[in-house]
């Protein structure tokens, strides 16, 4: 299959059983299935949105194995593999590669606050593996981000194919779009149309695990160039998308998904239940964008 980091890609939840004590592969499975169903175009296990920093080495390698194993070539499969550690971060992305990933998901390192020089020597040493890289800018959860500059620098490097940016700012990426030849992918559902109207090639989103079929036309739109279609579809989702971070990503995700029948809506550990008085206001969201419960648990 020919790598093409282009469309609607979804940040998949990791479900988890017994209260949240096991992965739950079986649920995982089926919410595959229902991606691949419902036209999303890739699938990113193992990422911010499938709580990789509670899942230990084993979960996280046959996380990632078992939604590989699953999709079976039907889609590209973006394994997060990034930790604050280089040396971890290769390992893992050379699991990655030998399990049949299509690409890594890497993400800035968090909490250590490294240096651009310290990032790029970074992500260099992952792009050696072999295995197409994602780089994953997110200022928010990381502590510190890339710029532009360093962005530009590293996307003339083998195998570093694309960005995964969710720094919340137009100006950013367009300074990336206009410096240097790289797939940029929003990290911020909201964005999503305004960040292909100026050259974006998709997303890889959070609401995708409720919207799979919606988030598909709004993308597929947009980058035909329907860009007034592609609007209508991005105002329908826009209060849908901003009611999936009323609280820290993914705990509004999981509650609608168990609302909806998707899966447990079990969360580990610090990630915490949805507040009470934040509740109404999602149930209310998710009733006035038409969804009704699925089968799928």
């Amino acid at each position: 299959m020919t790598l093409k980091l282009e469309g609607s890609f979804v940040a998949i939840v990791t479900p988890f059983k017994d209260n949240g004590k096991e992965v739950d592969y079986e649920s995982l499975g089926k919410l595959v299935e229902f991606q691949i169903a419902n036209g999303t175009d890739g699938i990113v296990p193992a990422g911010t949105t499938g709580e990789t920093p509670t899942l230990s080495h084993e979960e996280h390698q046959k996380v990632i194995e078992s939604v590989v194993r699953k999709v079976n070539k039907r889609v590209p499969v973006i394994a997060g593999t990034g930790s604050n550690s280089t040396e971890k971060t290769i390992e893992m992305t050379r699991y990655a590669k030998s399990v049949g990933a299509d690409a890594a998901l890497v993400v800035v390192p968090y909490y250590n606050k490294p240096t651009q020089e310290g990032m790029y020597l970074h992500f260099k040493a992952v792009a050696e593996v072999g295995l197409p890289v994602v780089l994953y800018n997110v200022p928010s959860r990381s502590g510190s981000g890339l710029t532009p500059k360093t962005i530009a620098r590293l996307a003339q490097l083998p195998n570093i194919v694309a960005i995964k940016e969710a720094c919340g700012s137009l100006d950013q990426v367009s300074d990336i779009i206009s410096t240097c030849n790289i797939t940029v992918l929003s990290g911020d559902d909201s964005l999503t149309l305004p960040m292909i109207s100026i050259g974006a090639k998709g997303v890889i989103s959070v609401i995708a695990n409720i919207v799979p079929d919606r988030l598909k036309k709004l993308v597929a739109l947009a980058l035909a160039g329907d860009y007034e279609g592609a609007r209508k579809v991005h105002l329908d989702l826009f209060k849908l998308s901003r009611a999936m971070f009323v609280e820290s990503n993914p705990i509004p995700v999981k509650t609608a998904m168990g609302l909806l029948g998707l899966c447990d809506p079990t969360l580990r550990l610090p990630m915490s239940p949805l507040l009470p008085e934040n509740l109404p206001s999602l149930e209310n969201t998710l009733q006035e964008s038409g969804l009704q419960k699925k089968t799928l648990l």
